[in-house]
């Protein structure tokens, strides 16, 4: 499995959102800028992240983009959905008329690849943005000021 350049972007700009106070709202413009991103990849990668209920857009004078849950309730795994579908370690595990050996789902390695796909849902499902934004704040307060990082341990 290779994430593209989209799904980094959306982690990027979940973090971002997450480290806000809730219910802030930001600008398309403000948070590309922020972030490092092309404006028009942003807004791109946007319209994924609002039809995952991942994100949600306000228009007018005082619109912008919001998160559209807590972040507690965002996920790695709601990110990459929302970005590139659905997760799959080898098209047969979600068809398995794609075998080319004719197994029908009824292989070592098939078998094996779900188990290993298992784990990994799991394991994306297990991480959300309000534990990566804790610990965001974290990372930054040791780069910004290592000597309170080191008394606070």
């Amino acid at each position: 499995m290779k994430l593209n350049q989209a799904t980094d972007y959306a982690f990027r700009m979940v973090l971002h959102m997450s480290l806000l106070p809730n219910g802030t709202k930001i600008t398309g413009g403000e948070l590309a800028k922020a972030q490092k991103i092309p404006d028009r990849f942003l807004l791109k990668i946007m319209r994924n992240l609002i039809s995952g209920n991942i994100m949600q857009s306000f228009r007018g004078v005082d619109g912008g983009f919001a998160l559209a849950r807590r972040p507690k309730d965002i996920t790695l795994l709601d990110v990459i959905e929302a970005v590139e579908g659905a997760t799959y370690l080898q098209r047969c595990l979600y068809d398995n008329e794609t075998c080319s050996r004719g197994c029908h789902g009824n292989c070592s390695v098939q078998e094996r690849f779900g188990q290993i796909q298992h784990n990994l849902i799991k394991e994306l499902k297990a991480v959300d943005f309000e534990s990566l934004a804790k610990r965001e704040r974290e990372i930054h307060l040791q780069r910004v000021c290592p000597s309170k990082a080191q008394a606070r341990d």
